[in-house]
This record gives structure tokens, C-alpha cells and sequence, in this order.
């Protein structure tokens, strides 16, 4: 997937035209409708303006991951997870987990790995 198609895939997914997303951009009809087309890419206040417009990471944005969550977010609900967790008193294994937490868990991890690759 390239970064025109996620743009657009977000966008259908609020169910927003062409028009509405350039207005919020401040940018013109024809300037998003070339970056859905890659003939054109935004600049990088752009970019951060469509991830916070969307409430989705730069990453994914950008097709670096398929994880939708803010880094902000993944780290809250992993926290949540493990005060929910502790307040239980259950250290458990992961046949005790649901598999949203397991998700949950795998997404974390993948987030991790990638924030702390070697480059």
C-alpha cells in the first residue's frame, strides 16, 4: 500500500469528499487529490496536521506499520491493561488472556521493536 491509498482509505472511512479534507488541510481539491495519486507529497506539517486529523500515527500514515494508534495511545491502553491487570492481582498467562489483550500485547510489542531498532 502507498501512502495516496491510505490517505484516501482514511478519508472514505469519515466519509469526507475531496473538498472537505483541502478545506481542513487548507489546501486546494486538486492538492489532495494528488496525494492520493502520489504525484504529489505533503510537506511535513502536513503530514502531522493529517495524522492528528485522522487520530492515527505517522507511521501508519505513511505505511511504515499497519498499527492505527498513536504511540500516545498504544502506551495508555497498555497501562490501562497492566493497572487492570495488577489490581487483580493476576499475573497470568496468556491462556488466561482474552485475545484482544493478546492483541493488544502483540501491538505493543511491535511498537517497541520498532522504537528501538537498530538503524
Amino acid at each position: 500500500m502507498e501512502f495516496g491509498e491510505r490517505l484516501r482509505d482514511l478519508r472514505e472511512e469519515k466519509n469526507l469528499t475531496r473538498h472537505v479534507l483541502a478545506s481542513k488541510l487548507n489546501v486546494s481539491y486538486s492538492t489532495v487529490s494528488k496525494y492520493e495519486t502520489n504525484i504529489r507529497f505533503p510537506d511535513k506539517e502536513t503530514l502531522v496536521a493529517l495524522a492528528d486529523f485522522f487520530d492515527v500515527s505517522l507511521d501508519y500514515l505513511l505505511c511504515r506499520s499497519n498499527i492505527r494508534d498513536t504511540a500516545d495511545k498504544t502506551l495508555s491502553k497498555c497501562k490501562e491493561q497492566f493497572l487492570v491487570s495488577s489490581s487483580r492481582n493476576s499475573y497470568s498467562t496468556n491462556e488466561d488472556l482474552s485475545p484482544e489483550a493478546i492483541e493488544e500485547i502483540e501491538k505493543f510489542k511491535e511498537f517497541l521493536q520498532h522504537k528501538y531498532r537498530k538503524k
